[in-house]
């Protein structure tokens, strides 16, 4: 396998990996990414024969990704016949929003109750970062750290089946918003949110916190479910 064809995934800001990569996990979540910001646009087949060639590997690796990214619903698999990339609908997002809306509210309830002085630190950083690529410019990288932050609320919430629905959940909403393509106005709303979730956090406030969560999840879910609805 070449050495430029799969990366180690670092943390945002090209700061030191996290941790190494199995050469399975690197095509799993070269993939991932592919799907989630629509490279691989929705209902189209997997190119299987270029992306071996593009990452110079053998189709048993990437198929056995293949499987990984069915059982997470973004791809289907036909027998005998490859993959394609799910469909993503108005209508699934309506429906994805607001069950992901629900379990915000949890995340934030319990989030508090774990939250230490490092891990505020440490999540005052992640907000900081991503003004900066907001302030930038930079979609895909404040799309990515918006993700890390509502994972790492997640992680601190300390409910192991919350967090592994909400991780589920939260990378189809992660998909649903890059094909929505939302506006530069919904954008700005959302670091608006994002400002009042913190100050939630900094007051360790679970109540206030639940709610800022729910109420960013559902006026993100419904631009992306009116954008995408435009585009259909």
């Amino acid at each position: 396998m070449r050495a430029s064809s799969l990366q180690i995934i670092t943390s945002p800001g090209g700061h030191a990996p996290r941790r190494r990569l199995s050469l399975h996990d690197q095509i799993v979540d070269d993939l991932r990414l592919r799907l989630l910001e629509g490279r691989i646009r929705p209902g189209s087949r997997i190119p299987e024969t270029s992306l071996c060639e593009e990452l110079d590997i053998s189709r048993t690796p990437l198929r056995e990704a293949l499987k990984v990214l069915a059982s997470e619903g973004l791809v289907r698999l036909l027998p005998h016949r490859g993959a394609v990339a799910t469909e993503v609908t108005p209508e699934q997002c309506h429906d994805l929003f607001m069950v992901l809306a629900a379990l915000e509210q949890l995340v934030g309830t319990l989030a508090v109750q774990n939250l230490t002085d490092p891990l505020l630190a440490e999540m005052e950083a992640l907000h900081d970062r991503m003004l900066e690529f907001h302030e930038r410019r930079r979609r895909a990288d404040y799309f990515r750290l918006n993700l890390q932050i509502h994972t790492r609320l997640a992680e601190i919430a300390s409910n192991e089946v919350l967090l592994k629905t909400y991780l589920s959940l939260t990378q189809k909403a992660m998909r649903a918003r890059y094909l929505a393509n939302m506006s530069d106005g919904r954008w700005d709303d959302s670091v608006e949110e994002h400002a009042a979730i913190m100050e939630a956090l900094r007051a360790r406030d679970g109540a206030a916190l639940a709610q800022e969560l729910v109420t960013h999840s559902s006026l993100t879910g419904q631009a992306v479910v009116a954008a995408l609805r435009q585009l259909s």
